[in-house]
């Protein structure tokens, strides 16, 4: 079966909405794409960040849960998500971001490429990796951070787990993923080579503690793949792998099919179409929630139990 094409999105736990707003949009310069709410539990905001038309492989999405416990960083989730920046950023994000309160930690070098890595205001890790193979995406242009040092969308996500045989036998076999190497007990699986976040890491960590889901977690990791008759195809095949896969679920903005990997992360595979632009134009998107047909007839009761956010001034940063 041809390889998946990369990373779809990435969706994530954050405590307070509007800190979360502030952090995505404000500092890391990602376009806020789409304010609406969880589908399956819609007293709670859903948001997207991503680039300026919210192309798939760039997408980070959060659901806010103010009243969760902080969650536990262990075996059995995805634990980082990794941006490209361009050659010779790094020292710009180093500035940018100990000048907005964020701890770095100290620079790291990984199958070449630097990695500069910290915690979110939620204790989520983000990377960020200076690599020439970055996928071409959208530059939001009205975002605060320049041309020549914003995200280029993913670059890869890092599994922590405590046996990498069985995901990585679904990734080659099942997932059209190729191994390409091994430092330590991080190894390393390629898809598509012309796509974003075409990586997934698997860090062997055999003995360790689980991990506690919460505010900072990672809720999953989604696949990309182009139409409606490629995700069936995955569904049949890792089905007959023995998988228990979903039906189809009609997120509004794409079709998304869930299942477990073995050592229990949760993986989707999503559709490209049919985007973001289906409800709002491209010069608004984000701007007001949005809610799927089925909801509309709730709008005020949902509204009410959402806490306000506002978009604040974006602030440009000059080189």
């Amino acid at each position: 079966m041809k390889s998946i094409n990369g990373l779809h999105h990435v969706t994530a736990v954050a405590g307070d909405p509007q800190q979360n707003l502030d952090f995505y949009r404000n500092v890391l310069g990602q376009r806020f794409v789409k304010r609406t709410v969880n589908f399956d539990a819609p007293d709670t905001y859903h948001f997207y960040f991503g680039d300026e038309v919210g192309s798939p492989g760039s997408i980070l999405t959060f659901f806010a849960w103010p009243s969760m416990r902080r969650g536990v960083h262990g075996n059995g989730e995805t634990n980082a998500v990794a941006y490209h920046v361009p050659a010779g950023s790094i020292k710009f994000w180093q500035r940018h971001l100990q000048e907005n309160g964020i701890r770095l930690n100290p620079l790291e070098k990984r199958f070449d490429d630097d990695v500069l890595s910290f915690s979110d205001p939620d204790g989520m890790r983000v990377e960020l990796v200076e690599s020439a193979q970055a996928a071409s995406v959208r530059h939001w242009k009205n975002g605060p951070i320049p041309q020549s040092h914003a995200l280029q969308g993913f670059h890869s996500v890092t599994l922590w787990v405590e046996d990498i045989l069985p995901t990585a036998e679904l990734l080659t076999t099942h997932m059209g993923f190729t191994a390409a190497g091994q430092e330590g007990q991080r190894y390393r699986f390629i898809s598509d080579p012309g796509s974003s976040g075409r990586i997934v890491d698997l860090v062997r960590r055999p003995g360790e503690r689980r991990a506690g889901f919460g505010v900072g977690s990672i809720h999953h990791i989604a696949f990309r793949v182009p139409d409606d008759e490629k995700q069936l195809d995955y569904q049949k095949s890792i089905r007959e792998a023995g998988f228990g896969v979903t039906e189809v679920m009609d997120r509004n903005y794409f079709h998304s099919i869930y299942f477990r990997e073995q050592n229990g992360i949760l993986f989707e595979i999503a559709t490209d179409a049919p985007g973001f632009a289906i409800d709002e134009s491209v010069d608004t998107l984000g701007e007001t929630l949005k809610l799927p047909e089925w909801f509309e007839p709730n709008r005020a009761a949902i509204e009410q139990a959402l806490l306000p956010i506002s978009l604040k001034a974006i602030e440009k940063i000059s080189v």
